[in-house]
């Protein structure tokens, strides 16, 4: 399934994308059980199916396949157009957001950066949080505005030491983020403030879809792709990764608890604007567009001021 997060008009509901459509799981799912002679299916599709997709995922268990199953048999015919309705982040406030920095071997060289031993994890505060669509707000006195695309993994059931051989029956699915970082705060002040660099208000655009694990079975074989103002600036494959999204998840798990909903951003190819010869950074009216095969594509204006 591709899973979304959508708002009709009333607020924010769950959703299945298929063909251009989008179907509402919770009607599919109060539908199917009614054809199993449920008797109050409305109200137990409410509880299955609420409308924040962290709750969502933590009632299912890990196990969506009613979810799926009622997606298949409600067919195309019972959704919207997806023209017709806002999408939102497909996990629109997730519990926690972790990453990965410097974790594509190509990455790590155009910083003049050796390969780490170990991940180097960062975090992204969940406000930060913004949908497909959504505009980047560059801030007024930040002048060095960048992107990166990364493969992120959403989590499907409650993870603690969890081995490398069993992390991924933990995961939801995949989608995109756009790890937007303000570099001045990342590079050039001391200390550095990098969790502050990768948190301002619309740093992580997400989505467009969460790809469930059943439809995306290899999160080491995909290409990423990053465009700003139709050029192409990132181009790379998870098999650049230097620590593979089973090892980054177990290794968390060493130390942190990961919950469902919560989302690991696995790092980004080479091609990042800061790395460049000259720097180039985003501006207002620039357009950034994101696009892993499989999950879809993600873009995002840019605004804000000139004024520094």
């Amino acid at each position: 399934m591709k899973l979304v997060t959508y708002d009709p008009g009333m607020g924010p509901r769950i959703g299945a994308l298929q063909e251009g459509r989008v179907v509402d799981v919770r009607s599919a799912v109060a539908a199917w059980l009614t054809r199993q002679g449920r008797p109050d299916p409305a109200v137990e599709a409410e509880y299955h199916v609420p409308s924040d997709m962290t709750a969502f995922l933590a009632r299912s268990g890990g196990d969506l396949g009613m979810a799926t199953r009622a997606v298949s048999e409600a067919g195309r015919e019972a959704g919207l157009d997806a023209s017709a309705v806002r999408m939102l982040s497909p996990v629109p406030r997730p519990g926690k957001i972790l990453a990965v920095g410097r974790n594509y071997g190509a990455h790590a060289a155009e910083g003049g950066l050796a390969r780490q031993e170990e991940p180097r994890m960062l975090a992204k505060v969940p406000s930060s949080v913004i949908g497909p669509g959504a505009p980047i707000p560059r801030p007024a006195r930040v002048t060095k505005l960048d992107w990166e695309v990364e493969l992120a993994v959403v989590i499907g059931r409650t993870m603690k030491d969890v081995s490398e051989a069993e992390a991924l029956d933990h995961v939801a699915g995949y989608t995109i983020l756009n790890d937007v970082s303000a570099r001045e705060f990342q590079f050039d002040v001391s200390p550095p403030q990098t969790t502050f660099a990768k948190s301002m208000d619309g740093f992580t655009p997400m989505g467009p879809v969460l790809v469930t694990r059943d439809e995306l079975t290899d999160p080491g074989d995909l290409e990423l792709r990053c465009w700003v103002n139709g050029d192409l600036m990132q181009e790379g494959s998870t098999h650049d990764l230097i620590f593979p999204v089973p090892y980054i998840l177990s290794f968390i798990t060493r130390y942190v608890t990961l919950e469902p909903g919560d989302v690991v951003a696995t790092g980004t190819p080479a091609g990042v604007g800061h790395f460049r010869t000259p720097p180039v950074y985003l501006k207002p009216g620039d357009l950034v567009r994101m696009e892993i095969p499989g999950i879809g594509v993600l873009e995002n204006p840019v605004t804000g001021s000139d004024r520094t």
